[in-house]
């Protein structure tokens, strides 16, 4: 208890110096103040977003497209990465094209997603779950070569079907691997929604960020990159309380 509490008061005592060298570096000119504003300007914009109702609109968008995205391309990256690797065949197919469109920039394909759903909430959606699934199911590839081979052979021994295989054995035995993963995979999903709200978009969070660099209102972007970071933050946490809820599946695998 004694080492945790030593952990955390290092970590804010590394905070709270790196507050300290953006307050001071600004105000004693080591840094352009116009490109770097002090971080007390920062967060007066950024307190004053966060009373700005037409602001809560903007969030409430982003936060709304992004959790669709990521209930989405989670359990549907984790199925297909189950069933590709549990077929040896598909497993040869599909894996290597898994791994070569992983491979590729996504932003290359926004302009087909506005072309296919215009500039609208799917549009968002979609995309967050094409920048996202291809990790998942990586992730699933190799989470599905961590399940012990005598437990999936017990089972269907005993009469399971691949239904029955992946409810009562891979997912126990997967959901560990596969939560470390939730968190990157939300990086991947934030990053995406974000990236095509700034570049076609009415509303938003990206939408705002992308506004204020075009007018070079640095001072609203800084606050507007506090907020994702503040986001990310908060999906992390929420990510780690359900990891240790699943504690109990992290047994001899």
């Amino acid at each position: 208890m004694a080492a945790r509490y030593e952990t955390a008061l290092i970590r804010l005592i590394i905070i709270a110096l790196l507050f300290g060298a953006w307050e001071f570096a600004p105000r004693a000119d080591l840094v352009n103040a116009r490109l770097l504003p002090p971080a007390s300007e920062v967060f007066t914009v950024f307190f004053g977003l966060i009373q700005d109702p037409g602001f809560h609109g903007h969030l409430a968008t982003t936060l709304q497209q992004t959790l669709t995205a990521f209930l989405i391309a989670v359990p549907v990256g984790a199925l297909l990465g189950i069933l590709i690797a549990e077929n040896r065949f598909a497993g040869e197919v599909f894996k290597p094209l898994v791994f070569f469109v992983f491979s590729i920039p996504k932003s290359i394909f926004l302009p087909m997603f506005i072309l296919a759903f215009g500039i609208s909430f799917w549009q968002k959606v979609a995309f967050g779950v094409f920048s996202t699934i291809f990790i998942v199911m990586m992730t699933a590839f190799a989470a599905v070569a961590s399940v012990r081979s005598d437990h999936i052979r017990v089972a269907r021994s005993y009469g399971a079907n691949l239904r029955q295989i992946i409810a009562r054995v891979y997912l126990p035995s997967m959901t560990p691997v596969l939560l470390e993963a939730v968190r990157l995979a939300m990086i991947f999903n934030f990053t995406g929604i974000l990236l095509a709200e700034m570049y076609a978009s009415r509303a938003g969070v990206g939408n705002l960020i992308g506004t204020w660099g075009r007018g070079f209102q640095i001072p609203q972007i800084m606050a507007g990159i506090v907020t994702v970071a503040g986001l990310s933050i908060l999906f992390n946490e929420l990510v780690r309380w359900f990891e240790r809820r699943c504690e109990h599946w992290r047994g001899d695998r």
